[in-house]
């Protein structure tokens, strides 16, 4: 009884993660408007509520980004290294690029038409005083400068208020991290004493990475107070046509089309979203897909059932490539939305090329931020005027927590559905996974890609749906 007592006692002084981030949100909310209330000190200044709401969020967001750069190299090396094992190993990077250009596709379709059916641009109050050129812009040279790394870190520097800041580019760490691997396995036998640190260092990195989740509700709660308080609703009812039109278009993909694509490869929505929810409720309050990244691949690989090997993979390049929010349905709604500001008529061929830029553009501006880089890449290569970038700055960060959540939702469906068909998923993960799962020590997991691809061929064996029931439970009593 006192054993009872004392489980029950712990319980209700440790909520669930799933609970934590929730009352981090409502509370974030909360003290969001209570900031907005208490105004600023100055023109120039944020009273002290703000800025606390500003500096936990930026600091979490900060601790997440940090481990990025020895996350993705060591993950990758030591997936290429048990990619061994794996005899489809070519296959599975053909799939996962196929499929996010045939998600991005489905979504900016689905932005088009909305944007068609709306005409965000013609119901909108919004002056052409707010016009003008954006600070930064996509071209599709930009691929280049991205994809080759310019040092051994992928690390970028640039001048800022008399310092020097460093940056990283993932993309050119994911390059950089596949030619250390494959080098790594050309070697042979000499290279196994560095597999074997790489691998040391990844279990480090990723109990580190253990911690900052552990954050994630205080995080939660100083990025959406901060979100709330600095952007209230003022800026945004002269756009309300285009805000709806981009959240509607979102909704649709995320709760509509990935389900489908889910169902279709006979997997539940429900525990998708189960298991992936704590980094798309993460990507949505940070605004920032490669500051998720570490809790996408994560959860992808331990929620989601992804082999690990794979997901280190797949997560780190759709983290940089795979945008159907930013890249996809903003991109095709905004330039729709400036070209009837404008008056311009867009022909058939100007919609395919909105298509074209929004399904291979990303990579395009992989070794860049935003979304006003897609858009400005998408704009000059339909021919439409950049001064309409500035027509939408204003509600960008409102824009933009949105299409992160869905960037992030899909960077973890795609190689959930590529492992389903490949036969590699581990389905009892799958199935049974929860944002608690995030925590579970590092051995219960030893050896689940091996297990996953067993049960999964297992199941896949048998002839008949009661033959396959009897292998089920066969499969069940031997657990």
């Amino acid at each position: 009884m006192s054993t009872d007592t004392s489980t029950s006692k712990r319980r209700l002084r440790f909520p669930s993660f799933s609970t934590q981030i929730i009352l981090g949100l409502v509370l974030g909310i909360a003290l969001g408007f209570v900031a907005l209330k208490i105004g600023k000190v100055d023109e120039n200044t944020e009273n002290w509520l703000t800025v606390t709401l500003d500096t936990i969020g930026s600091t979490f967001v900060s601790l997440l980004r940090a481990v990025v750069p020895p996350l993705v190299f060591t993950a990758i090396v030591v997936s290429i290294a048990n990619l061994r094992k794996v005899t489809n190993a070519a296959r599975l990077a053909g799939q996962t690029l196929l499929w996010f250009a045939i998600t991005a596709l489905i979504a900016v379709s689905i932005g088009m038409t909305l944007g068609l059916i709306t005409k965000p641009g013609q119901n909108t109050s919004i002056g052409s005083e707010h016009a003008g050129a954006p600070g930064s812009s996509g071209s599709w040279l930009d691929f280049l400068s991205g994809v080759v790394p310019a040092n051994f870190l992928g690390l970028e520097s640039s001048l800022r208020d008399d310092s020097v800041s460093l940056d990283f580019n993932v993309l050119q760490i994911v390059v950089i991290s596949l030619v250390v691997g494959i080098a790594a396995l050309k070697v042979g036998a000499k290279a196994e004493p560095f597999l074997n640190f790489t691998e040391s260092v990844l279990s480090i990195v990723q109990k580190v990475l253990w911690w900052i989740i552990r954050l994630a509700p205080v995080g939660t709660l100083g990025l959406i107070g901060n979100a709330v308080a600095s952007y209230g609703t003022e800026l945004f009812a002269p756009l309300a046509i285009f805000i709806v039109t981009i959240y509607v278009g979102l909704a649709l993909v995320l709760f509509v089309v990935y389900p489908i694509l889910l169902r279709a490869h006979k997997l539940s929505p429900i525990s998708y979203f189960r298991g992936a929810w704590p980094a798309i409720q993460l990507g949505f309050v940070s605004r920032s897909s490669i500051g998720t990244m570490p809790v996408t691949e994560r959860v992808t690989e331990r929620n989601l059932g992804v082999p690990r090997a794979y997901a280190s993979f797949a997560v780190p390049l759709g983290a940089t490539t795979k945008m159907d929010g930013c890249a996809a349905i903003y991109p095709a709604v905004a330039a729709i939305f400036v070209a009837q500001f404008y008056g311009v008529d867009l022909h058939v061929m100007d919609y395919v090329l909105i298509a074209f830029v929004s399904v291979v553009g990303s990579s395009a501006t992989a070794g860049m931020t935003g979304a006003v880089v897609m858009l400005t890449l998408t704009l000059s290569t339909v021919g439409l005027p950049l001064e309409g970038v500035g027509l939408l700055l204003a509600v960008d960060p409102l824009l933009d927590m949105g299409r992160t959540a869905v960037n992030v939702a899909g960077q973890a469906l795609v190689p959930t559905i590529v492992s389903a068909r490949e036969k590699i998923l581990n389905r009892e993960r799958y199935d049974s996974g929860n944002a608690e799962e995030l925590f579970a020590d590092d051995a219960e997991f030893a050896g689940d890609q091996l297990e996953g691809q067993e049960r999964s061929d297992e199941a896949d064996a048998a002839p008949g749906d009661g033959e396959r029931g009897d292998s089920d439970e066969e499969l069940t009593a031997a657990r």
